[in-house]
């Protein structure tokens, strides 16, 4: 019997991870009913990523009451994996951009929400943290996080500066005085896709703000601000930040945990990946199936179907890629070990109509490959 492994990314905005590897599971099974299939839907650190691991391996849902990004209370969640010691947080679920809408102003969200998630977690007994920082609305170095975790940041008369991307104008002590010492006993592993450094024309405000609501003069205002944080870091803490890739990941919540906590910045693919032991899962696999909304030549920067085609390069199993949208500078993208693209568009409509046919679509593209499965042979 064959065996396909369904492996893929959620399509933004049109379908979650689980609900395309179902839709594409049932398009092959209606042309080959006799294949064997195995889902393993996956995200890469943003929104998605709990119930990635949730349904990989088993675990409870825990719900709690957190600040949004506006300091405003909001019910949120993270998950415990069956160990009772493991927690998969998604910032985004506390400090996301959908979370504010029409109100992004990356001057006053704070990652504050984030850091009483990592508390609850540790409050349910947690020493093992898995954080996906995808899809940020906030430009605070992780300073709202920190601050969750009792960590104090002062200004020059002593008294606590505004938990958030203005506040960190006026930084100008840190105090770790009161910091929650658990978090020092954990390990503590962040899916960190992008290697910007925190401050600078490629760091967290420039490449990242824009699209959380910074016109260019507030970019340059908050870019400033982060560097007067690296700088109260490394005179206050001994640290420099600018010198670590990522820092500038999620508006330097990478900075900010890796200054406030024992964290390891790691692709999210390779997290996910090794966490639901997928090169077992794909050792005796004849074809695995993976996608994303868009894949082009930014798919080469950690996204899901590159980090699925290296780990199958290495077990010699054959991938092909359903994807939404196919974009330009693919031909890395095949060398990388794709063997072959299929988009999901079958009419040639804008993306708003696209989106409200793409279940249909995706299924009927499903069907077309595995139809083409069948004359080879299967």
């Amino acid at each position: 019997m064959k065996k396909i492994v369904i492996a893929v990314d959620s399509f933004k905005g049109t379908m979650s991870s689980i609900e395309v590897c179902s839709i594409i599971e049932a398009g092959f099974k209606k042309i080959l009913p006799d294949v064997s299939t195995e889902k393993v839907p996956i995200a890469d650190g943003g929104e998605g990523t709990v119930d990635t691991f949730l349904t990989a391996l088993g675990g409870e849902r825990i719900r709690v009451r957190v600040k949004d990004p506006l300091f405003r209370e909001i019910d949120s969640f993270y998950g415990i994996l069956p160990d009772g010691k493991t927690a998969v947080i998604e910032m985004a679920a506390a400090s996301g951009l959908p979370l504010v809408e029409e109100e992004r102003n990356p001057r006053l969200t704070s990652t504050h929400g984030t850091g009483e998630l990592i508390l609850d977690a540790m409050n349910h007994g947690c020493n093992k943290l898995i954080i996906g920082i995808g899809g940020s609305a906030t430009t605070d170095g992780g300073i709202g996080m920190a601050a969750a975790l009792g960590v104090k940041f002062l200004d020059q008369e002593g008294n606590p500066i505004s938990l958030n991307g203005e506040g960190l104008e006026k930084l100008s002590r840190i105090d770790i005085s009161e910091k929650d010492q658990r978090i020092d006993h954990c390990q503590v592993l962040v899916a960190c896709d992008v290697d910007n450094p925190l401050y600078g024309e490629k760091g967290a405000a420039y490449v990242f703000a824009p699209q959380k609501g910074a016109d260019q003069e507030m970019v340059e205002y908050l870019d400033q601000n982060l560097k007067n944080y690296a700088a109260v870091l490394q005179k206050d803490l001994g640290l420099r930040v600018q010198e670590i890739p990522g820092s500038g990941a999620a508006g330097g919540l990478g900075a900010g945990l890796v200054s406030f906590t024992p964290a390891q910045l790691k692709p999210g693919i390779d997290i996910v990946l090794d966490s639901v032991n997928f090169n077992d899962i794909i050792a005796d696999a004849d074809l695995i199936i993976t996608g994303e909304g868009k894949i082009d030549g930014q798919s080469l920067r950690g996204k899901v179907p590159v980090g699925i085609a290296d780990r199958a390069k290495t077990n010699g199993v054959p991938v092909i890629a359903i994807v939404g949208d196919v974009g330009d500078q693919i031909e890395e993208v095949y060398k990388r070990g794709i063997k072959a693209i299929f988009s999901i568009n079958r009419v040639a409509v804008p993306f708003t109509e696209a989106r409200l046919r793409s279940k249909r679509d995706l299924l009927e593209t499903s069907e077309s490959i595995a139809r083409l499965l069948k004359i080879a042979g299967w």
